[in-house]
């Protein structure tokens, strides 16, 4: 009994802790770094979450039409050490987002890099590879 109660739980632990792995994707599978965009919009949701931050904005398009993007940044501790802080962008801000499109065309993209209201540039801690400046 103990051994089954042992192995079960071995088991279970296993599970569990692949969870985060399963949920990890490289860049190449979501995203193509042949479909740059630069996108300028107001923040409206910030998540500052393992493995990746994510961002949205509401971008306006020349008829007025406005969408809401997703952004995905690097891991907390990646943003930390390329400059940024929990303060560094806030809900209302004003941000340009330099960065890739989703394979599947969604409205999701992936941030090389993130001008913020006051006019600092800060890199993302993305995956892709760096663009040439």
């Amino acid at each position: 009994m103990k051994t089954k109660l042992a192995l079960g739980t071995a088991a279970l632990a296993l599970l569990l802790a692949s969870v985060p792995v399963m949920a990890h994707h490289s860049f190449a599978a979501e995203f193509d770094s042949n479909k740059p965009i630069k996108l300028t919009g107001s923040v409206t949701k910030i998540e500052w979450m393992n493995p990746h931050a994510y961002f949205y904005i509401d971008v306006k398009d020349a008829s007025g039409k406005v969408t809401n993007w997703g952004l995905e940044m690097g891991s907390p501790n990646g943003l930390m050490r390329q400059g940024w802080t929990r303060n560094s962008m806030k809900i209302g801000d004003e941000v340009t987002v330099e960065g890739s499109a989703a394979k599947d065309g969604s409205n999701i993209g992936n941030a090389r890099s993130v001008t913020l209201s006051t006019g600092t540039r800060l890199f993302a801690a993305s995956s892709q590879a760096p663009a040439n400046p």
